[in-house]
């Protein structure tokens, strides 16, 4: 079962500064061990509640226990203390199980 660590950026995130600090970040991020697949999604509209998001990343791993170890690891240490710093500590990690599927697929399923 594939893991993700999910990067949620706010709207209170200061963006000039985040956005010249990433870079460097996803460097060390992209240097993690075990890290299988990346992604971003970039807020521009809130079709429905109260929105307080500006960015969501997503690093995929094979398991939680990769996860662990590429967070655990060198790059993984140094990526950390490099988010802390560009978003001054103002950010939400999570993690979970992963799990996608393509609609092709489940309309075969529902068959």
């Amino acid at each position: 079962m594939a893991y993700q660590l999910l990067i949620l950026i706010p709207l209170s995130v200061e963006v000039q500064s985040f956005d010249e600090g990433w870079p460097e970040f996803l460097k060390s991020a992209e240097e993690m061990p075990g890290l299988i697949k990346e992604s971003i999604n970039r807020i521009d509209n809130c079709i429905y509640g109260q929105n307080f998001l500006r960015r969501v990343y997503s690093f995929t791993f094979e398991d939680r226990s990769s996860l662990e170890n590429a967070l655990l690891s060198p790059p993984g240490e140094k990526a950390g203390e490099l988010l802390h710093h560009i978003t001054q500590g103002n950010m939400i990690l999570l993690s979970g199980e992963f799990k996608e599927d393509t609609l092709e697929n489940l309309r075969e399923i529902s068959i």
